[in-house]
């Protein structure tokens, strides 16, 4: 009977073109402006490393005390004291910490001009922590940290510029005038949200091109990059400033277990009392120890405006479909004497809906594919009202695709049911009376 009833209502869709189109229209314009603003949102939104998002935690600790935090929250990042403090306690299965620094990354043929790249300061753990991809060789290793080695590990994009694509592990590349040698290639990677750096990205940037070792870069005195907070003037010079309060430095520890997560808190709050003990501080300890999501959710990552036009988007949808409801509900109503010849030859109110179900479901296709369209056509052109970083995010995938289809297709039916609700309650005896 589907196939029956399908070719009943492509034949009822003809038979009334405009009233049609305007059905389709009203649903491809609803489902397309939700579709592309839900592609902003969930490429703003989604889970950055699904895989370990709940084992890695970013490290929090209040050194600045409760006058100069918000809400009782402690800042975002951490200075290089207490950074290079945990880290030498190792409380954790895997540590890191991390500022990023502008390079320039100085080919060998003189001709050539030298090249600014995004790079980051780190440890070792970083690769593993984050399951960074690598193409060739590895990360440097622990003892290279403790040395201070002069190691780094490269991206694709810039393996290409140096070396056209060939091998470069064991090969030396020159940043500002220093020699690194490079331990791996890792592929061009920057998961979005940019998880690891949300406080100097916001979330979403194009990642970086060269990583060294932290302790390295702070003996080369490589500066920092990114934000820089001071609640006091540090005084001059580099030592100066690692001894300050200032907060520069992301920290990031995995604990594989609930109870690790819990007993790393305990030893942060440990930490803070003997910094308050010693006269350091003069405040009860705040910390905080934040998995992957919860810090995204905390920093707000996930724009506003992305949050806002995704509800406009959804009500305007609403609207189509009550425009919808009342364009079936004339069209079907209009048909009050078939339905009553059919339900005197025998027809039940169950097949009645399922007729005319299965005739809004075909509206329904019908205006999928031009939202489908209409999706393209939004996903395009999302740059006119999101930042580039952002906009780019969006794409019209087959997932999106598909779900698209499925809004359009589900929209159509729950707007008919009570249209096909009345449809059904005609009376029999009355049309063929009265007709």
């Amino acid at each position: 009977m589907f196939s029956y009833y399908l070719q009943l209502g492509l034949r009822s869709l003809r038979r009334n073109p405009m009233l049609t189109a305007l059905m389709v229209m009203a649903i491809g314009f609803g489902v397309a402006a939700s579709m592309t603003t839900y592609s902003v949102y969930r490429a703003t939104s989604r889970d950055p490393i699904p895989q370990k998002s709940d084992v890695l935690y970013n490290v929090q600790l209040d050194n600045w005390g409760p006058e100069n935090t918000e809400k009782g929250e402690p800042p975002p990042a951490l200075s290089y004291t207490d950074a290079t403090a945990l880290m030498r306690a190792h409380k954790a299965k895997r540590q890191t910490i991390t500022y990023p620094i502008g390079i320039s990354v100085i080919p060998d043929d003189a001709s050539r001009l030298p090249m600014r790249q995004g790079a980051y300061a780190t440890g070792a753990d970083f690769f593993p922590m984050f399951d960074v991809p690598f193409l060739q060789g590895r990360g440097w290793s622990l003892e290279d940290d403790d040395k201070h080695a002069d190691v780094a590990v490269i991206s694709k994009s810039l393996n290409d510029k140096l070396f056209n694509g060939g091998p470069s592990v064991g090969k030396q590349v020159n940043l500002d005038g220093h020699l690194f040698r490079v331990t791996g290639v890792i592929e061009d990677w920057a998961p979005q949200p940019l998880f690891f750096d949300v406080w100097n990205t916001g979330g979403f940037d194009e990642g970086a091109s060269v990583y060294v070792p932290f302790n390295r870069a702070v003996d080369l005195k490589l500066p920092n990059n990114g934000n820089n907070n001071c609640v006091k003037d540090p005084g001059e010079g580099w030592d100066n400033y690692l001894r300050s309060e200032c907060i520069w430095i992301s920290m990031w520890a995995e604990l594989p277990s609930a109870a690790d997560a819990h007993a790393y808190r305990s030893y942060l709050a440990g930490y803070s009392a003997e910094q308050q003990r010693a006269g350091r501080f003069s405040w009860a300890p705040n910390v905080r120890v934040r998995d992957v999501m919860d810090w995204l959710s905390v920093e707000k990552v996930v724009p506003r405006e992305s949050q806002v036009s995704l509800l406009v988007s959804l009500g305007f949808l609403v609207i189509c479909l009550v425009n919808t409801v009342g364009l079936l509900l004339a069209k079907f109503m209009r048909r009050a004497p078939e339905i009553g010849v059919r339900r005197a030859l025998g027809a039940s109110r169950r097949e009645i809906y399922a007729q005319f179900l299965i005739e809004a479901g075909t509206i329904g296709v019908a205006g999928g594919v031009l939202g489908l369209l209409l999706t393209g056509v939004g996903v395009l052109g999302v740059g006119l009202v999101f930042p580039e970083q952002i906009a780019r995010l969006a794409t019209l995938d087959p997932m999106l695709m598909l779900l698209t289809l499925a809004v359009a297709i589900a929209a159509s039916v729950i707007a008919a049911f009570y249209p096909t609700w009345r449809a059904a309650q005609v009376q029999p005896a009355w049309q063929l009376k009265s007709n």
